[in-house]
């Protein structure tokens, strides 16, 4: 069984132009993605997929793999299908499990790959794992930026949204406050059938991916990271991250490679 990473990037953000390529600590942002998704013991093979041949050529200039891909995807989720079909003529194999990391963890941690992987891989019953975080404010708890999800006991997905949920509104307890990672891992034939659903209206509705499978009646398992993550999304979210790459051990291990 195969599994890969697919690390889709494009430099027309809409809140971000040319984010994949921003620099942090001196390296850009897609390098430490790839950087630090190679590190994951479970993962065999690592592409960045993209529409831009600036990020194609500087994934190729470390040493890296990447796959040009069509400009007129809206969802990553669909840039990383047309991926897999493309790594698989290369490689003349068939893929069991795609890791979709978004270009824009520079954080992302080896073993929450390799956890998540496993999960797949343990239980034939489970399409989708996708990490999620504690949310440790109330400003990111109220940032339409953070996609905010609810699980049912089981960590299943019961609701992703921009709105701050769950709401606490008759009690003065702390919400169980958590945000979705954009680090999702599926079967490969599970990927290519999902990107054959239509959009669905909650999705269009919040602008997130995931409801779709939600909102066609099947389940997304919820795994917790252990790390402190953070999804770049503006400038802000980049000065966050490039304090916490300064003290971050995993970062020294590649650090010398700038």
């Amino acid at each position: 069984m195969i599994t890969i990473a697919i690390i889709p990037a494009r430099m027309g953000s809409t809140r971000f132009p040319g984010k994949p390529l921003y620099k942090l600590c001196g390296l850009p942002m897609i390098g430490h993605v790839y950087k630090r998704t190679i590190m994951s013991d479970q993962i065999d093979l690592t592409y960045v997929a993209t529409c831009d041949k600036e990020i194609y050529e500087y994934i190729i200039s470390i040493g890296g793999n990447a796959v040009m891909t069509s400009d007129s995807h809206e969802r990553a989720s669909d840039r990383a299908a047309e991926a897999v079909g493309v790594i698989e003529k290369n490689i003349d194999k068939k893929i069991s499990f795609v890791a979709m990391i978004q270009g824009d963890e520079p954080l992302v941690a080896p073993d929450d790959i390799d956890r998540s992987i496993s999960i797949l891989k343990g239980d034939k019953h489970i399409n989708i794992v996708n990490l999620m975080s504690n949310i440790d404010n109330h400003d990111s708890f109220q940032d339409k930026n953070e996609v905010k999800v609810v699980t049912d006991l089981h960590n299943n997905a019961l609701f992703f949204s921009r709105e701050p949920i769950p709401s606490n509104w008759h009690s003065e307890k702390t919400p169980l406050m958590k945000k979705q990672l954009g680090l999702i891992f599926f079967r490969r034939d599970y990927l290519e059938s999902y990107n054959l659903l239509n959009p669905t209206p909650l999705e269009e509705l919040e602008s997130i991916d995931m409801l779709r499978v939600l909102e066609n009646g099947e389940k997304i398992k919820m795994e917790l990271s252990v790390y402190h993550s953070i999804g770049v999304d503006t400038k802000k979210d980049a000065k966050e991250a490039e304090e916490l790459l300064n003290v971050d051990q995993l970062f020294l291990k590649y650090k010398d490679e700038i």
